[in-house]
């Protein structure tokens, strides 16, 4: 089945990667478009998902690197918002294993300054699913808009929240604070244990699962880096293994898991309700495919989420 449209809403980031300089005295930097909902939205598209990025961008030089990556991605700006406001920029400095420590600059930018207007005139009678989620939904002006706009397109779509908690700029207290609301809004989970440590700290995964149902959440998907995934459909539970993977860095790995995850229940023609006819066994499926899109972005630099083609590839490899 042809996955029907998915309508992603949230941030567009300008990750800076620092590289070796000419001189001792100088950094330089490479600067790919990034943010985890445009990450997603991204991986949608390539993946085959019809995907509409409802964003705020900038007119500057980074607000033109989101646009053109967006649209030569196959993403669906139609309904993006031209921004006077300037771009978000996040450095980002990768240890050993290739994880990312972001420092950001994000005070007054076009992301998080979103108003009723112009979300008012977003169609969802087409899409499936509305993903969002990380900044987009704690950052005010706009937190408050993007939750109201959640709450109207529940009725007629699937709901999706990744979480993506960032203590350097939200203090993880006002993620907690907001997150029972949100599982009252949404029928997917999804976050890391990262994030699980930080808004319920000590708390066994197989415990905050049963929370987070209590409190709405149909499925909830917790993805453990190297340990896998972990995956809990109104409390029955599933474990997937991670795939083996020569890694470059994990940034927008999680992101690539979502649309992985998202893109396969909709070719599944899952989404679009409260997720009535989802099964474990669809849930396992579905992580599966996620954790293999997942692997091919950690394999190579950046937010760089694999096309479809490449997932085909791979596959035929492993067949061989």
């Amino acid at each position: 089945m042809s996955p029907r449209q998915i309508t992603v809403l949230g941030e567009c980031v300008a990750d800076a990667f620092a590289e070796p300089a000419g001189a001792s005295n100088e950094l330089a930097l490479r600067v790919l478009p990034g943010g985890g909902p445009a990450n997603t939205a991204v991986s949608l598209a390539r993946l085959g998902t019809p995907a509409r990025f409802l964003a705020r961008l900038s007119d500057d030089v980074f607000g033109r690197l989101f646009r053109a990556h967006l649209e030569e991605s196959g993403v669906d700006l139609s309904d993006a918002v031209k921004a006077a406001e300037p771009s978000t920029l996040a450095v980002a400095e990768l240890d050993a294993q290739g994880q990312a420590a972001f420092s950001f600059h994000a005070q007054n930018t076009a992301d998080w300054q979103w108003t009723a207007q112009e979300l008012a005139g977003a169609d969802l009678s087409g899409s499936a699913c509305v993903h969002t989620g990380s900044l987009a939904l704690v950052r005010e002006p706009g937190a408050a808009v993007v939750e109201e706009f959640l709450a109207a397109a529940a009725p007629r779509a699937t709901i999706s929240i990744d979480p993506n908690v960032r203590p350097l700029l939200v203090r993880p207290e006002v993620y907690r604070e907001r997150l029972r609301h949100w599982c009252r809004l949404t029928d997917i989970l999804r976050l890391s244990e990262d994030d699980l440590e930080l808004l319920l700290p000590g708390t066994p995964p197989g415990r905050a699962c049963d929370i987070w149902h209590a409190a709405g959440a149909r499925l909830v998907v917790i993805t453990r880096g190297g340990d896998g995934v972990l995956a809990s459909l109104d409390g029955e539970r599933v474990e997937v293994p991670a795939v083996t993977t020569r890694v470059v860095d994990t940034v927008g790995a999680g992101d690539s898991f979502t649309a992985g995850l998202l893109h396969h229940l909709g070719t599944l023609g899952i989404l679009g309700g409260r997720l009535t006819d989802l099964r474990l066994g669809d849930v396992e499926e579905a992580c599966r495919f996620a954790v293999r899109v997942a692997s091919l972005t950690c394999s190579v630099a950046g937010p760089n989420p694999p096309w479809q083609h490449e997932l085909t590839r791979l596959a035929t490899a492993d067949r061989v």
